[in-house]
């Protein structure tokens, strides 16, 4: 589990990386929902630390809200996993 975590994280921070070079170049952009995606499975940590060294999609408040709540819903399971 914890590979898996630290691998997700690595790829989502590349991700966010990645998307904010291409807005740099105007080109085609990966998806609100794949950055999302990528953070609700897991890569939260690699999302956050992403938006904040990249300066991507932290003026965004529709993403941040979105963002947002997938910080609660992987708290929320990683509350009932350690619960159970």
């Amino acid at each position: 589990m914890m590979f898996f975590l630290l691998i997700i994280n690595v790829i989502t921070f590349g991700v966010f990386g990645f998307d904010k070079q291409k807005a740099r170049k105007q080109q085609r952009r990966i998806s609100e929902n794949t950055l999302l995606g990528l953070s609700l499975i897991g890569g939260i940590i690699g999302a956050g630390t992403g938006m904040v060294v990249f300066n991507h999609k932290v003026s965004k408040k529709s993403f941040l809200v979105k963002f947002f709540l997938v910080v609660l819903i992987d708290l929320f399971v990683l509350y009932r996993l350690i619960r159970h």
